[in-house]
């Protein structure tokens, strides 16, 4: 029996793909990118970019083949607008974009930083151009948050990570209307003791829906004396019921192994925010932050995962 861990993710040869070299103006890093599939087939990836004084905006990058060519805006496609929606004073960061057929539009949920920390805020868009701001849907502190791409017993439905001492846990919630929400439910707590995701997990790209369940993908967070670590792991939950986990690996999956995600303004970090499927359904892209300075991609199917995922629950 080999040893060796089975490579659910594979790296592409031209990581990383997009850093701050690549942009058309000035910033610190670019990192954390929201991802989605244009009805062209146009790969899109939101961006965070943080600039000079720390505060991060989104600008979006395009591709025809989704790993280079990358067309960018050349101004800020989404900035912080404090004055109408204060709590984004100090930035907003790690959008993830969900297509919602109800209403032909996406739908991208991100962090807004305040004074008062982070919040989660929510805002839609038919063409990444022009948006309509929804504001702060979970107030601080939260974040990790996405959206179901369309409504689950008649209710939209959200994952988000509220912080409540000692740890921090996945929890879902239910609206009417993406407005107002409620009927909060525990949906995946961090483990305890020397676990790879112990006491802080969260959210990573927006979840996917497959015959078996909903493929989420999550990050944890294992505290080291050299600092954290940020690896992610898998869980399957229940199609109607998706606060109800049908499988969890123990195991993590895809952690920070390369120069790149090793050594960064943030070491250790791997940090998905999204994801695109290929049209044959089961090969993923994986577009993740790697050491919060540039942004890299790999490659996996959605069948090789769950079949790990039924051997290793």
């Amino acid at each position: 029996m080999s040893n060796r861990h089975p490579e659910l993710f594979r790296r592409h040869q031209l990581n990383p793909i997009l850093t701050v070299a690549h942009w058309p103006y000035p910033a610190n890093s670019v990192f954390n990118p929201g991802a989605t599939l244009l009805a062209d087939g146009t790969t899109l990836l939101l961006c965070r970019v943080e600039d000079r004084r720390g505060h991060s905006h989104f600008c979006a990058a395009r591709s025809a083949n989704g790993v280079d060519g990358w067309q960018i805006d050349p101004q800020p496609t989404l900035l912080p607008d404090p004055e109408r929606f204060p709590e984004e004073v100090w930035g907003i960061e790690d959008p993830r974009i969900t297509y919602l057929p109800e209403l032909s539009k996406y739908v991208v949920v991100y962090t807004a930083y305040s004074r008062v920390g982070p919040g989660v805020a929510l805002a839609l868009t038919e063409d990444f151009d022009r948006f309509e701001r929804y504001g702060m849907i979970m107030p601080p502190e939260d974040k990790d948050a996405a959206l179901f791409p369309h409504r689950i017993g008649g209710q939209w439905a959200l994952i988000h990570r509220p912080v409540s001492a000692p740890g921090a846990h996945m929890w879902m919630s239910y609206s009417p209307d993406l407005r107002h929400w409620g009927s909060h439910k525990l949906m995946l707590e961090a483990r305890h003791g020397g676990w790879w995701d112990a006491n802080k997990i969260g959210l990573s790209p927006p979840p996917i829906e497959t015959p078996q369940g909903w493929l989420v993908i999550y990050h944890g967070v294992r505290q080291t004396a050299a600092g954290s670590i940020y690896r992610l792991g898998l869980a399957l939950f229940d199609l109607r019921s998706p606060e109800r986990c049908l499988k969890r690996s123990d195991e993590w999956v895809f952690g920070p192994e390369e120069p790149y995600e090793q050594r960064g303004d943030v070491d250790n970090v791997v940090f998905p925010c999204g994801t695109t499927i290929a049209p044959d359904g089961d090969t993923i892209r994986l577009y993740y932050g790697a050491a919060d300075t540039s942004i890299a991609l790999a490659t996996g199917s959605i069948r090789a995962i769950l079949e790990w995922l039924e051997e290793h629950k």
